[in-house]
């Protein structure tokens, strides 16, 4: 164990919980989530909800990388539905609003309410997300979603500890590192694809090539 990992604080959660339903978002995002839990002996699975995610060869990618995460640490692993269908027909009319706007909104809201269900029906207490340790998302707008979702349902707990704090994004890019997880290059659905190439053509870059980047090998 280094001394970074030494430094880690023992997290308790939240109201005397018992047991977590952790959202993943994607394993870089997720590892130090999840070492900082496994360091702190807290009982917890992986949900993985994330239907927003295109295109599908992209989905399984980050999919596949999170599943290989969570087998090394002997995590249980929740592969949930790929909604797709369901999430472009929520985002109808929202298609051009910017990042952090209404649409990511209505996609916390969907992925956290279905985390929720799950919660409730398999005995978890307490859930959370690792979207929030990304400094590319709004925090306050995370948690908001992740309260209401937690809210419906008796006797459950959204964790809102600020996983980026006392170095947890330090710690992140070090993980992402070790284990040379995929580096993803946009948020993840569509429209966040296409504004993003957008941007890079207009600034002289090429499109995203999907599959390429890996932390570790070959960064950009």
């Amino acid at each position: 164990m280094d001394n970074k990992e030494l430094k880690r604080e023992k997290l308790n959660l939240p109201n005397d919980g018992k047991k977590l339903l952790l959202h993943s978002c994607c394993a870089p995002c997720s590892g130090e989530v999840m070492e900082a839990l496994i360091a702190s002996d807290i009982d917890f699975t992986i949900y993985f909800y994330n239907p927003n995610i295109h295109p599908r060869n992209e989905y399984d990618l980050r999919k596949e990388e999170n599943i290989r995460f969570a087998e090394k640490h002997g995590i249980p692993f929740v592969d949930a539905d790929y909604d797709v269908d369901h999430w472009f027909e929520l985002a109808k009319g929202m298609e051009n609003e910017p990042e952090r706007g209404i649409r990511c909104t209505m996609c916390f809201d969907m992925r956290f309410e279905k985390t929720a269900e799950y919660a409730a029906e398999h005995g978890f207490d307490v859930i959370s997300s690792s979207l929030g340790i990304s400094r590319w998302k709004n925090m306050e707008q995370i948690n908001d979603c992740g309260l209401r979702a937690a809210s419906r349902h008796t006797d459950m707990e959204y964790w809102t500890l600020n996983w980026r704090k006392k170095g947890g994004s330090a710690r992140m890019l070090e993980i992402s590192k070790r284990e040379k997880f995929y580096m993803q290059e946009y948020c993840g659905c569509a429209y966040s694809l296409r504004d993003t190439n957008r941007w890079r053509m207009a600034n002289g870059r090429e499109k995203i090539e999907l599959g390429k980047y890996y932390y570790g090998e070959d960064e950009q």
